[in-house]
C-alpha cells in the first residue's frame, strides 16, 4: 500500500501545517493510531487538531458519527472510534492523510497578524492589517453573573451572520467567563474571517484607579483567561486597561498597569505565544500624551505593544477631521513606535449616526498612521449606542436606524496601506513623562512580579498572624473585615514602617510583599508591631483579630530577592478561582479620588475598604 505520509510543521503563531510525502516506513495499523491518538488527547491545541485528524476515518469507517451526533463528547469519541475501527478494519493510510490535510486546512483558515514598527501585517500576504470591527458585548436578557458572548452558541451564531453582512473583520469584547467552553463561537467567527480583541480585566479582576495593585490575585485571574483563549488562533489582541488612569489624580495607576502589561508579556511568552497586549486610554487632553508617552518609554518588556484610544469627538454630519479634533489624535500618533489603533468610536448626540468619520478613520487622514477602528457598539442597551437589538439565546435581531449608515461606511472603507516587506519602521521611542502637576507615575520603577510562593514563604515566617485564613465573602462580614485591616493599617504604620507592604506610584516606591493578599499583608504588619513590642502580653491581639503562632521560618531572608524598588520579572501561575463578570466600556475602575493628602491611616482604610 503507498500513500502520503504527513508531519507538521508547527511555529508560535499557527496551528499546525500538514505536510505531506511519500511514505518510506510500513503503514501503521488503526490499533497503533489509537495508542498515538490516546496520548495526544490531553495534549493542546494544536496536537489536538492532529488528534482529530488521525481518529476522522476511523470514525467514519466504523460508523460512529462525529460533532453532528447528539451523544457526540470530544472527550471519548477518539477512542471510541479506535476502539471500533480496530475491531472492525484497517484503515489506509491516504484516508487518513487526507483527513488531517483537510482539518489542519480549516484550522489555519484565518491568517496570522504580526506586528511590524507601528503596524499590522497579515503574515502570509504581506499586507497592511486595519481593524474593521464593533464593540461586542450584548447585554440584553443576560441571566448569568459572568456575561459571556462567546459562550452563547445561539447569539454567536446569530451575530456572526450579521457581521458578514456588515463586512468587518474584528470584534472586541469585554467580559468573558474563562471557565466556559467557548469553542463553537471562536471556531464561527474564525470561519467568518473575524478577529477577537479581548480585554484581560473584568470589574472583580481590574486594576482599581483609586486604589491601585497589581497582585497575586488579579495576576492569576488574568493568566487563567489567557490559558482559556491561547488556543485560538483568532485572538489577535489582549487589552491589559481600558481607560485606567481617566484624569491627573489616578494617573498612579498607570504604574500598575504597566506592570501588568510586563508580566502578561512574560507569561505569553513563556507559553511561545506571540499575541500582543496593550493599553486603551479615554483620550483626555490633560494627560493624553503622558499617558501615550509613558507605556511607550523604558524597558522595552514593560511597554504596551499597540496603544487604543477611546473617543466620541466626532458627533454630528457638520463636524470635520479637523473640527472634530481627529487631526490632534492622528499628530499624536505620528512617529509612535508601537501601532495606534481607535478602539472605540460613534458618537451618539445625533442619532441616526451617519459614521462619516469612517471615510476619515480608513482613508488618506489617518490610515497612515492609525490601524482602523472598532465602532462602539454593535447591540442597543441602554446608552443607546447599538446598531442591532438582540437577547441573549434568541435568534431574533432587529436593526436600529444606524445599521444601515454603518454598513455603507464599512463598504466603503478602503484604507491603502503598504506590503511588509517594503515597510521600513522609521519612528522612535517616546520620553517618560516626568512627575509633575498632571502626572504622578515615577518613570524607571514599576511594582514588582506578583509571586504566590514569596507571599505564602513570608506568612511562614511570621509569630502573629491574622486568625482569618481568607477573605469574607458576605456584603456585612466583609465590611467589618475592611474596618479592621483599615484600623490595623492605620494604627501600626504611623510608628512602624510599612515599606515591605506599601507602595508609593509617585516615589517609584513598591514594597516587596505589596503584591501579597489581604490576609497576608495585615499579617505581616500585625507581626511587625508585635516586634516593636517585644511580644509583650497582648500586643498580638488587635480586638481579637490575630493570634500567635509558631513561625516554621526563623526569617524572611530566603522568600524573595526583590527589593523595595524592584522593577519585578517572570510569571505567576496563581489562579483564586471562578471568573467574574467583565468590564464595559466606560465603567473600568471607579471614579477619581486623589490620594495625595490624605492621612496614611485614610490611605489604608480606603485600600481595606474597597481592595477585596
Amino acid at each position: 500500500m503507498s500513500g502520503p505520509m504527513c508531519r507538521t510543521a508547527q511555529s508560535d503563531k499557527t496551528p499546525p501545517n500538514v505536510i505531506c510525502t511519500e511514505p518510506k516506513v510500513r503503514v501503521p495499523s488503526p490499533s497503533a493510531v489509537c495508542v498515538v491518538v490516546r496520548f495526544l488527547r490531553k495534549r493542546d491545541y494544536r496536537q489536538q487538531l492532529i488528534w482529530h485528524a488521525m481518529v476522522a476515518p476511523l470514525a467514519i469507517v466504523a460508523g460512529i458519527p462525529a460533532g453532528s451526533s447528539p451523544a457526540y463528547d470530544s472527550n471519548t469519541y477518539p477512542l471510541r472510534a479506535c476502539a471500533a475501527a480496530t475491531s472492525t478494519m484497517r484503515v489506509s493510510i491516504a484516508s487518513l492523510a487526507a483527513a488531517a490535510l483537510g482539518l489542519a486546512t480549516r484550522a489555519a483558515a484565518i491568517d496570522p497578524i504580526v506586528i511590524k514598527g507601528s503596524k499590522f501585517f497579515n503574515e502570509k500576504t504581506g499586507d497592511q492589517f486595519f481593524f474593521k470591527g464593533v464593540a461586542y458585548q450584548p447585554r440584553t436578557g443576560v441571566k448569568d453573573a459572568n456575561p459571556d458572548p462567546l459562550a452563547d452558541s445561539v447569539g454567536c451564531k446569530r451575530d456572526v451572520a450579521v457581521f458578514k453582512d456588515l463586512g468587518i473583520n474584528s470584534i472586541r469584547v469585554y467580559e468573558v467567563d474563562y471557565n466556559k467552553n467557548h469553542d463553537d463561537c471562536m471556531q464561527m467567527l474564525e470561519d467568518a474571517g473575524i478577529y477577537v480583541m479581548l480585554d484581560i480585566p473584568s470589574p472583580d479582576y481590574a486594576i482599581n484607579r483609586e486604589d491601585p495593585e497589581w497582585n497575586t490575585q488579579l495576576m492569576g485571574n488574568w493568566q487563567a483567561k489567557i490559558d482559556a483563549f491561547s488556543k485560538y488562533p483568532n485572538v489577535i489582541a489582549w487589552i491589559a486597561g481600558n481607560e485606567v488612569a481617566n484624569d491627573k489624580d489616578t494617573t498612579p495607576s498607570a504604574a500598575f498597569v504597566k506592570a501588568a502589561i510586563r508580566d502578561m508579556r512574560a507569561y505569553l511568552k513563556s507559553k511561545d505565544l506571540s499575541t500582543p497586549v496593550g493599553y486603551a486610554d479615554n483620550d483626555d487632553m490633560d494627560i493624553r500624551m503622558n499617558l501615550i508617552n509613558y507605556f511607550d518609554c523604558d524597558d522595552e518588556d514593560s511597554r504596551a505593544q499597540f496603544y487604543a484610544i477611546n473617543t466620541y469627538r466626532w458627533c454630528g454630519d457638520d463636524a470635520t477631521f479637523k473640527s472634530s479634533g481627529y487631526s490632534d489624535i492622528t499628530k499624536n500618533m505620528t512617529d509612535y513606535s508601537i501601532p495606534s489603533l481607535l478602539t472605540e468610536y460613534g458618537c451618539n448626540k445625533v442619532r441616526p449616526r451617519t459614521f462619516h468619520e469612517v471615510a476619515s478613520i480608513f482613508g488618506s487622514d489617518m490610515d497612515g498612521t492609525l490601524s482602523g477602528g472598532l465602532m462602539y457598539e454593535y447591540t442597543e442597551e441602554d446608552n443607546d449606542y447599538g446598531i442591532v437589538s438582540v437577547s441573549y439565546g434568541s435568534t431574533k435581531v432587529s436593526q436600529t436606524e444606524d445599521y444601515s449608515y454603518f454598513k455603507k461606511a464599512m463598504a466603503s472603507a478602503d484604507p491603502s496601506g503598504v506590503k511588509m516587506s517594503s515597510y521600513k519602521p522609521s519612528s522612535k521611542d517616546s520620553v517618560c513623562p516626568s512627575v509633575g502637576d498632571n502626572w504622578e507615575a515615577k518613570p524607571g520603577s514599576l511594582p514588582p512580579t506578583p509571586s504566590n510562593s514569596t507571599c505564602e514563604c513570608m506568612m511562614k515566617s511570621l509569630s502573629c498572624v491574622s486568625k482569618l485564613k481568607s477573605v469574607p465573602t458576605s456584603s456585612s462580614d466583609l465590611k467589618t473585615f475592611g474596618q479592621n485591616v483599615g484600623s490595623i493599617f492605620g494604627t501600626v504604620c504611623k510608628d512602624v514602617d510599612c515599606g515591605d507592604v506599601s507602595t508609593d506610584a509617585e516615589e517609584g516606591q513598591y514594597g516587596k510583599y505589596s503584591f501579597c493578599d489581604a490576609i497576608q499583608r495585615v499579617s505581616w504588619v500585625m507581626n511587625a508591631w508585635y516586634i516593636e513590642q517585644r511580644g509583650v502580653d497582648g500586643s498580638c491581639d488587635f480586638d481579637g483579630f490575630a493570634e500567635t503562632v509558631k513561625p516554621s521560618l526563623s526569617s524572611d531572608s530566603t522568600c524573595s530577592d526583590q527589593e523595595s524598588t524592584n522593577k519585578g520579572s517572570g510569571s505567576n501561575s496563581s489562579d483564586d478561582g471562578e471568573e467574574s463578570s467583565g468590564s464595559g466600556s466606560k465603567s473600568s475602575g471607579a471614579s477619581a479620588i486623589g490620594m495625595g493628602s490624605m492621612s496614611v491611616g485614610a490611605i489604608f482604610a480606603l485600600a481595606a475598604a474597597s481592595l477585596f
